[in-house]
């Protein structure tokens, strides 16, 4: 029984002392600020606040849009007799793209034609006959009346034959057709699009507070999937008036397109730079700590860090842009931020600012 109680009370102070050196290893290593090395000053980095260019870019989505866009459609109905265009290909303005059979216009031209000879020749016997007196005002007028009439009927069926060869409204691309030769044609059948794509149109919006920085000539850069070429755009118009249901300004930008690698109905998205400051203050955005009523920053005053409340107007994917509480020349410390304690002591090593 000796021996037992021996061997619990030996066990005992094992535990007992590996605890104690467990705990006085732990305390080792979590040292108090005041009791760390040099003082009980906290090491951290800090930067010097300098003047900097600040360009407040917005980023937005849009669409490619052709120049001018419309959809080929015949005027008159009848049988396509002949398609003069290929598919995807480039087409200049006034070019035949098909015709319709005009035959039987072709005929009551003739019939017009003659109708309007003979009107002509009864209206100028009839006018000899009234210098000579033979008739009354009122007959010449009546032939010359029946000539004008036959020569507005000629005029009319010469237009419906030009309707009967649709020709390109602009020089562009056309696209792929939707008829074949033989076929009938009516007016509600659209036969192919016809593109133009250089220059081509980038439509976006931007919320209404920042109408009073969108003005005509205003230029914005913009990429497209899949590629990371940035092109360039200049607006051109600007809607004058906020859509009430997503309150944004419509805007219509112009983009020039030689290569034509910019396709009408892909998606833009848009860099578009509304202001620029040059002595902007500008701080990492690791430096500035959210707080329940704002903002706040450490700053460093007499070797101690001091949390002080800023304003910010604006940010970019690394700083952002101070309107109130830093000032040009103050030291912002940058690291160990959620550490730091208002008045505590710190010694700082300046970082540069890129």
């Amino acid at each position: 029984m000796k021996k037992k109680y021996l061997y619990i009370t030996i066990a005992i102070v094992a535990v007992a002392f590996v605890s104690y050196r467990l705990t006085r290893s732990d305390n080792a290593k979590v040292a108090p600020p005041e009791a760390r090395p040099g003082g009980g000053a906290m090491e951290v980095n800090a930067i010097v606040v300098k003047p900097r260019q600040f360009a407040n870019v917005i980023t937005l989505s849009g669409s490619i849009e052709p120049n001018e866009k419309v959809q080929i459609r015949s005027e008159v109905s009848g049988i396509v007799r002949a398609l003069s265009f290929r598919e995807g290909a480039a087409v200049q303005k006034g070019q035949v793209l098909f015709r319709i059979d005009d035959s039987e216009l072709q005929a009551q031209l003739i019939q017009a034609q003659s109708s309007e000879k003979l009107a002509e020749d009864n209206e100028n016997r009839a006018r000899l006959l009234l210098e000579k007196e033979a008739i009354s005002q009122q007959e010449y007028d009546v032939a010359h009346a029946d000539y004008e009439s036959t020569k507005a009927q000629t005029v009319l069926i010469r237009a419906q034959i030009a309707k009967t060869s649709v020709r390109a409204p602009f020089s562009g691309k056309i696209g792929l057709r939707s008829i074949s030769e033989g076929e009938y044609l009516t007016p509600t059948t659209v036969v192919a699009n016809l593109l133009s794509i250089n220059p081509v149109k980038i439509l976006f919006s931007v919320p209404e507070k920042y109408g009073s920085h969108i003005h005509v000539g205003q230029g914005l850069n913009f990429s497209v999937s899949g590629s990371d070429t940035k092109y360039h755009a200049e607006i051109y118009a600007v809607e004058p008036g906020v859509d009430a249901t997503t309150r944004t300004i419509s805007i219509r930008a112009v983009a020039e397109n030689p290569g034509e690698q910019l396709f009408p109905g892909s998606f833009a998205r848009i860099e578009l730079s509304l202001d620029s400051k040059e002595d902007a203050v500008l701080v990492p955005t690791e430096a500035v700590i959210p707080i329940q009523n704002g903002k706040q920053v450490y700053l460093l005053k007499d070797g101690m860090a001091r949390a002080t409340d800023v304003e910010a107007e604006n940010r970019t994917r690394t700083d952002v842009l101070i309107i109130n509480g830093v000032n040009i020349g103050d030291t912002v410390l940058i690291s160990g931020i959620m550490s730091l304690k208002d008045g505590m002591p710190v010694r700082v090593q300046v970082v540069e600012h890129n």
